[in-house]
C-alpha cells in the first residue's frame, strides 16, 4: 500500500505522461479527483492508468481582456470518469460537443507540476 497522498500519485503519474485515476474496489465505478476512499461506499481505492481518449461533454469560451480567449471543457473519459480541462492547438470557438479528443500532458513549470489538456483525435 503506498504512503503518499492521493494527490501526489496522481501528481507522480502526470509527470510521467499518464493520465491516472481510481476505481472503487467495490463497484467497479471509475473516481476522479483522486480520493483516500471511494465516495458513497467508503471502499479502497487501486490506480489505474486512462488509455487517454474522451468525449468533448461541454465547452465554453473564457475571453479575459489583454489575452487570447481559452476554452474550459469538460471531457467524459472512456473509463468512466470526468475531468475539467481544456482542447489546445485548435480555435476555441471550434471545439464541440461529441469531439473526441486525446490527452497529452502540459510540461511541468517551476510554478506549476504537470497536468492534462487535451488535442482532437486524428480522423475526429
Amino acid at each position: 500500500m503506498s504512503t503518499a497522498s492521493p494527490n501526489a500519485t496522481y501528481a507522480a503519474h502526470c509527470a510521467k505522461g499518464e493520465l491516472a485515476y481510481q476505481v472503487d474496489t467495490s463497484t467497479g465505478a471509475a473516481v476522479f479527483y483522486p480520493r483516500v476512499i471511494a465516495p458513497g461506499t467508503g471502499a479502497p481505492l487501486e490506480w489505474r492508468v486512462s488509455a487517454g481518449l474522451g468525449t468533448v461533454y461541454a465547452t465554453t469560451v473564457v475571453h479575459t481582456r489583454g489575452e487570447p480567449p481559452h476554452n474550459v471543457v469538460l471531457i467524459d473519459m472512456d473509463e468512466g470518469f470526468r475531468l475539467m480541462s481544456r482542447v489546445e492547438e485548435i480555435d476555441p470557438m471550434a471545439v464541440q460537443i461529441g469531439m473526441r479528443v486525446r490527452v497529452r500532458m502540459h510540461p511541468a513549470t517551476e510554478a506549476q507540476p504537470a497536468y492534462p489538456v487535451f488535442t482532437v483525435e486524428a480522423g475526429a
